[in-house]
């Protein structure tokens, strides 16, 4: 079994765990139930944000611990207060050490999108994102069938969510375009060998249709791949470990946003 593999069959279990523990019935009692949630997609094209979605993330099954006394409410904070467009919070504890109290505690501090991340596959982890106050959920193609995935992005929409749907390659993109998706991540990383390349992105942006939001996941840690991958059309960038292995996430991130925008003044001037 490769490490995605792994994950799926662990989380098949924990969900089932979960349904007995905190039946659909209490979630939806939750404050944040029947919220209005808060789009990405606005948030990602806001002139004044940087486009940048910050992850808080303890750690991950290919570099093991990454922060693992990490201030969600500092670092959320933090985050915001540096320019981010939004926030991403790693909910899965086994392979990535986060829970679900950490995105509650994010949105209590923060008036901006969450998206959850995590290995969705049943519709209960929808009704569950959507009473821990998320406001995007987290599609993997490469982890669900086809039917599924539309099944539960189309159920994720009728509760207001917004679907952020993560592609690895042309067939699985080819095989989810459709309207209950609003944006599409393309995951640098490769979920099975979890090797790192750009070039992922860039090769997969033109064959994604306007409607939907681009989002560069993975492997950008220098200020000058944001302004690159511009030029490709993406809009949302999902930046985790590289701010995250520094003691201080939040001011990591504020000098990444910092240079952005240096090199955007720069080109601006230059023209």
């Amino acid at each position: 079994m490769d490490i995605l593999d792994k994950i799926l069959a662990h989380k098949k279990k924990e969900v089932e765990e979960r349904k007995s523990l905190f039946p659909v019935k209490l979630l939806e009692k939750s404050i944040y139930f029947s919220g209005k949630t808060v789009s990405l997609k606005k948030y990602l094209r806001r002139p004044d944000k940087s486009g940048i979605i910050a992850e808080i993330k303890r750690k991950s099954p290919s570099k093991g611990m990454i922060n693992k006394h990490v201030s969600v409410e500092k670092t959320s904070i933090g985050y915001m207060q540096a320019g981010a467009s939004a926030l991403s919070v790693l909910t899965d504890y086994h392979f990535f050490g986060g829970n679900n109290e950490d995105l509650k505690l994010a949105r209590k501090f923060n008036f901006c999108p969450i998206l959850r991340k995590e290995f969705i596959i049943d519709e209960y982890q929808v009704i569950e994102a959507k009473s821990i106050g998320a406001d995007v959920i987290l599609l993997i193609a490469a982890a669900l069938p086809v039917p599924a995935l539309r099944q539960l992005a189309i159920f994720a929409q009728s509760l207001g969510l917004e679907v952020l749907m993560e592609v690895h390659n042309a067939d699985e993109l080819n095989q989810n375009l459709h309207d209950a998706v609003d944006l599409i991540g393309v995951n640098n990383r490769n979920l099975k060998t979890f090797e790192v390349s750009i070039d992922t992105s860039k090769n997969l942006s033109a064959a994604i249709p306007d409607q939907y939001v681009k989002v560069a996941e993975s492997g950008i840690s220098a200020p000058e791949t944001i302004v690159e991958l511009r030029q490709y059309g993406f809009e949302g960038f999902l930046i985790g470990e590289t701010f995250m292995k520094s003691s201080r996430p939040e001011l990591a991130c504020h000098r990444f946003i910092t240079a952005v925008n240096q090199i955007d003044e720069t080109k601006t001037v230059g023209s």
